[in-house]
């Protein structure tokens, strides 16, 4: 019954898609965060359901003149940039067939990337793209937080089976990604008991992230918690409030809990962490050596054994950073790190001028969370290899058309629809956009 719901959805979705191809990201976003059909134990599991939504979704969006150009700022410029870059790197790399299945996941996520920027062209596309984004992982998070709130801590909270956040380590990240993510969404409410719905599913994502046992998610959350508190106007309450939350909550986590969390400080004395160390300077020496880096991936027993210091064990960077620096080489990462940059100052404009007028504070409050969920996934991921995941791409595609929004000002000619008639197929409710 499960494989049927999830493919009829799918199914239906994808013949949307044709005639509404911003619905259908609306749909391949679902299916590649939550990954829906992780969950199903028969024919959706198997079934090849994301090209299904991507192919709907480019046959849509070849026919649609609703549909803009997808560079609208320059982090979209650095993102073309850095896949082309990308695949010459793996062209160029130590083992170019073997790495073809990466680069092919990876160049697909680029794609539909770059598919939505051109197709979200109204401020209720952007907004109900931020909704599937977040809740996408925050329902997930929610079952989390209460498996941890039932189990006392005694197991560790995972992703879904085989997607970027399988991990409990990199599901953790995500979480706390979604929930400043989560707070915008919710200042976007006008009912009570929405907002305070909203709320628990916040406290739920970050139990469940505790929940994890991962040392870099509790780093992670820690330094996003230190940036809302330092934009807080009120310190004093909010401080009070998060040392009241970890005099409650923590006490109960197991023994074993706090005993990984103690590594924290004899990272010199785990296995694990010197083992991170050495894939870090594994991935230094590859990008000295090697211009173009190591390719898709630099875990080769070739690089391992020639450039390893504490063993010749191959180990995952465990390290955004470090990974797109033996992946790519040190081109590769400038082009990394300015996009992050790039959309971190550009969510910086948005909080600075969308409070010039009411109808841009949403916008606003999209740039200030925004900019929290990316300290969050640059203090994180320094400990955990996921540099291809889809959520920051996705925050970045949420800043950049924002911010087009407010710099050409569309609330004066953007028509005022309900996300109801933008689902309709009558084309009057269609918005105004130029084709390009």
């Amino acid at each position: 019954m499960r494989d049927l719901i999830i493919l009829s959805i799918i199914l239906i979705g994808a013949a949307v898609a044709l005639w509404r191809p911003w619905i259908g990201i609306l749909l391949w976003t679902w299916v590649s965060i939550m990954n829906p059909h992780r969950y199903a134990w028969g024919i959706a599991y198997t079934s090849p359901v994301a090209a299904i939504v991507a192919v709907s979704v480019l046959i849509g969006t070849l026919f649609t003149k609703y549909r803009q150009s997808p560079f609208q700022g320059a982090p979209t410029i650095i993102l073309f940039l850095f896949a082309i870059w990308m695949t010459i790197s793996w062209l160029a790399g130590y083992d170019t067939a073997g790495d073809y299945p990466q680069w092919d996941k990876v160049i697909k996520i680029y794609l539909m990337t770059f598919v939505a920027l051109m197709l979200l062209n109204h401020k209720q596309k952007i907004i109900a793209f931020a909704w599937v984004t977040t809740l996408s992982l925050a329902l997930l998070g929610a079952k989390g937080g209460l498996f941890t709130l039932l189990t006392a801590g005694n197991y560790r909270v995972w992703g879904p089976p085989e997607s970027f956040v399988a991990d409990n380590n990199h599901f953790a990240l995500a979480l706390i990604m979604t929930i400043p993510l989560l707070h915008f969404l919710q200042l976007q409410l006008l009912s009570v008991w929405q907002r305070h719905a909203v709320t628990a599913i916040m406290v739920l994502c970050a139990i469940a992230a505790i929940g994890s046992y991962s040392r870099g998610g509790l780093l992670a959350i820690a330094a996003m918690t230190a940036l809302l508190w330092w934009r807080s106007e009120r310190k004093l309450l909010l401080g009070m409030l998060i040392m009241l939350m970890v005099a409650v909550f923590l006490p109960f986590m197991p023994e074993t809990w706090w005993e990984r969390m103690r590594t924290i400080q004899t990272y010199e004395q785990d296995a694990s962490a010197m083992g991170r160390i050495n894939a870090w300077i594994v991935g230094w020496e590859v990008a000295k050596n090697h211009f173009f880096g190591g390719g898709m991936s630099y875990q080769h027993p070739y690089f391992f054994s020639m450039y390893g210091v504490y063993e010749d064990i191959v180990r995952a960077a465990h390290s955004i950073y470090f990974q797109i620096l033996g992946n790519h080489g040190f081109v590769g990462l400038i082009l990394y790190l300015l996009l992050w940059l790039t959309t971190y100052r550009s969510a910086g404009w948005l909080r600075k001028h969308g409070k010039a007028q009411p109808q841009t504070q949403w916008a606003s409050d999209l740039g200030a969370m925004a900019q929290v969920s990316l300290v969050g996934f640059a203090v994180g991921g320094a400990f955990l290899s996921m540099p291809y995941f889809d959520l920051p791409y996705n925050i970045m595609v949420m800043v950049v058309l924002a911010r087009k929004w407010v710099e050409k000002r569309a609330w004066e000619t953007e028509k005022e629809v309900t996300l109801r008639e933008m689902l309709s197929f009558r084309r009057k409710a269609e918005p105004a956009a130029r084709a390009t």
